[in-house]
């Protein structure tokens, strides 16, 4: 892999140069002092791409990078921030045209991609498991729901709007759909579910055997369940990664269970499910594989 840059913007960002599908130097984050601050949101679009560029001038770069790859929240069509709920700011922008040319006075004429923030973490879990060579899809389990492809493709997958309910009632998803599974799971969800309690409280209590909180718990499983037999009768069979802060209260076992239920066609059952670490790191080296990638492709 030829040295790249990767780049993260969610509640704040991260940046670091990747060589050989590792990260090549230090990390640089701003703010420095949380990952979960929300520092970028109502900061202006055109201040957020000055900070990205104040940032990647903080990494010292063994080799010139060839080509800048950035993660971020919302649909992402041909480098256009269709839609972002979690960044308004940047809705209907050309995220790609204006961090290229952000970036040219320092590093010339550099080809930029852009993609959602849960296919750049699909991709730097492909790059640092070993399965660059075969089709992964991770579910982020945070704030809110995110799913991610590798290798890359165009296309919407919006997997924490999945419907696994017609309940009317099911309204908790920050986006006002009714059945989603974001609703269900999301931290934010939780919250506005259990007004008495946080999300740790919810879990601790099924435990303990509370009837309100167990039931929910198997609610939680039976609906990430229910997203991910949606997309093995879509797609196929395959691995599935789970990850994000969330992932902590993923019981495999009870995933398992319900997923037998509901998927039944026999050449459809070679599924694999595992938990594993995330986090920044992984997104920004996957952000920079995606753009070496499209840029590979694009050369011929």
């Amino acid at each position: 892999m030829r040295p790249g840059i990767g780049i993260l913007l969610t509640e704040r960002i991260v940046a670091a140069g990747v060589a050989d599908y590792a990260i090549s130097g230090t990390l640089i984050a701003h703010p420095e002092e949380s990952a979960h601050s929300s520092a970028l949101q109502g900061v202006p679009a055109e201040r957020v791409v000055a900070m990205v560029v104040e940032a990647v001038r903080q990494i010292q770069f063994q080799e010139p990078p060839t080509h800048i790859g950035i993660g971020m929240p919302g649909i992402i069509g041909k480098g256009i921030v269709q839609d972002s709920p979690n960044l308004v700011q940047f809705k209907g922008l050309n995220m790609q045209a204006i961090v290229r040319e952000a970036f040219r006075p320092v590093f010339g004429n550099l080809r930029v991609a852009v993609f959602n923030d849960a296919d750049a973490m699909a991709a730097g879990i492909a790059a640092t498991h070993a399965q660059l060579d075969r089709l992964i899809r991770v579910w982020t389990i945070g704030t809110g729901i995110g799913f991610g492809l590798y290798p890359y493709r165009t296309g919407v997958w919006e997997g924490g709007h999945s419907v696994v309910t017609l309940d009317p009632k099911e309204r908790f998803c920050g986006c006002g759909g009714v059945g989603h599974l974001e609703g269900i799971m999301g931290y934010r969800a939780m919250r506005l579910r259990f007004m008495d309690m946080e999300p740790d409280e919810i879990f601790e209590r099924a435990q303990q055997g509370e009837t309100r909180c167990t039931d929910f718990v198997k609610l939680w499983h039976r609906a990430l369940a229910a997203a991910t037999a949606s997309s093995i009768h879509q797609a196929g069979p395959g691995k599935f990664f789970f990850t994000g802060f969330n992932a902590q209260y993923l019981n495999l076992s009870l995933l398992g269970e319900y997923l037998d239920e509901m998927v039944k066609l026999s050449p459809l059952k070679g599924y694999t499910l595992e938990i594993v670490p995330g986090g920044e790191e992984v997104a920004v080296i996957g952000a920079a594989v995606n753009a070496a990638q499209a840029a590979q492709a694009a050369a011929g």
